[in-house]
């Protein structure tokens, strides 16, 4: 066995895999039911999209707070803390008869959601040699894609017996079990807290300060990918409707997109670290623009599908794209706080997809608003793919990836 393989199946698989793959089953089993969930306790559909959205409001507002945090008290205790805080929020969620009570809850999983994928990204930097870092954030990336496509089909059959409940407490349960899958993992970096306690912790602001070039080029990088990627889930089902698919088939089509970003993620992270990070990243957001220009003329669920297949080539080989470049910038003093801020960027762009896809089809017909869209990710892949290679060049300038 080699050195490699034996990293990867010993020091990473259940420390740094197991916690993100069984938390994703349990946000993979609600998403699919949580506006469903806000109909039932009476919200219009404005309103039921809202408590949806309230995940990512939750997530982006804790960005910068959940990177001070973990700075002080080291990923395993964060992870071990909002694993039972985010178990609270789906008992909470599942329960309640309120509406206001479901949207606290909600804002609150997105809390603890955000604070949890920063702190698996720093146990990986942490944990993980340079040279493996591609292979191993991305299949950080892909255990939440496996977790996020078995999730809906666990969560299906326990609402089926038990009702639309279950799923959350579906969820609560594999987010205690993420929580103590986290206790396993050793507390690494506490003498570099106690040092940072002793002299006193970095700001947040004056670490974002600092690193400012970098957010300002490759943060901007992630937002285009984030819009991009997000623009799958806001254009493609409205499209889809647009040409008369059934609700059903649209979900199997994002069901053979899931499958394909699963296939793809191995192969990304092993392009990543053999050939740099803009041999991945390009294609997250080429795909997307090339979609985008093609989709008026898919109008049957076969060419719907192909254009689909082709966005998931693209995503899956970009799994962990924006965790490892973020890791590749991430300052040695202050990379808590700092990741804090690349996250920030993430969630903006995550957030800003849909609302890019609401913003130009108020103003013109869906199939001139694709046409657009597309025109605003070539402008994106053009940024991409100039701020990831030169990245590139200073990895290689520095013996890196």
């Amino acid at each position: 066995m080699s050195a490699e393989t034996e990293f990867r199946l010993r020091d990473v698989a259940v420390t740094a895999y197991g916690p993100t793959i069984v938390n994703s089953i349990g946000h993979g089993a609600v998403m699919p039911v949580l506006a469903l969930h806000a109909r039932d306790l009476g919200a219009d559909v404005a309103t039921a999209a809202f408590v949806v959205a309230l995940l990512g409001i939750g997530s982006m507002l804790t960005s910068l707070p959940a990177g001070a945090l973990i700075a002080r008290i080291g990923e395993r205790q964060a992870l071990f803390t909002v694993g039972f805080v985010d178990a609270a929020a789906m008992v909470w969620a599942g329960l309640t008869q309120s509406l206001l009570g479901l949207g606290a809850a909600v804002l609150l999983s997105g809390m603890a959601w955000t604070t949890f994928l920063m702190a698996r990204q720093g146990f990986m930097i942490d944990v993980v040699p340079a040279h493996y870092r591609a292979r191993a954030l991305a299949g950080l990336g892909g255990s939440h894609r496996v977790g996020i496509f078995v999730g809906p089909l666990l969560g299906a059959g326990l609402i089926h017996f038990f009702g639309l409940g279950s799923a959350f407490l579906l969820a609560a349960g594999m987010s205690v079990a993420s929580a103590l899958l986290a206790r396993m993992m050793p507390d690494l970096g506490a003498s570099e807290r106690a040092e940072a306690r002793a002299s006193g912790h970095l700001p947040v602001l004056s670490v974002l300060r600092a690193e400012r070039r970098s957010l300002a080029t490759l943060g901007v990088a992630v937002i285009v990918i984030g819009v991009s990627r997000s623009l799958r889930v806001g254009l493609l089902p409205l499209w889809a409707d647009h040409v008369g698919l059934s609700a059903s088939t649209t979900s199997l089509i994002f069901a053979v997109a899931g499958a394909i970003d699963i296939a793809f993620f191995f192969p990304g992270g092993w392009l990543m670290d053999t050939y740099g990070r803009m041999v991945v990243a390009l294609p997250v957001v080429a795909s997307v623009a090339v979609a985008s220009f093609v989709l008026p003329l898919a109008t049957a669920a076969w060419s719907v599908t192909a254009v689909m297949v082709l966005i998931a080539v693209g995503n899956g080989l970009g799994s962990g794209i924006v965790m490892t470049i973020g890791a590749d910038t991430a300052p040695v003093a202050g990379r808590a706080q700092y990741l804090g801020g690349w996250r920030l960027c993430g969630d903006i762009g995550n957030s800003g997809g849909p609302l890019l896809v609401s913003a130009v089809a108020a103003v013109a017909p869906l199939a001139t608003a694709c046409l657009v869209l597309g025109v605003l990710m070539v402008l994106g892949t053009g940024w991409v793919g100039y701020w990831t290679r030169q990245l590139d060049v200073r990895l290689r300038g520095a013996g890196g990836a």
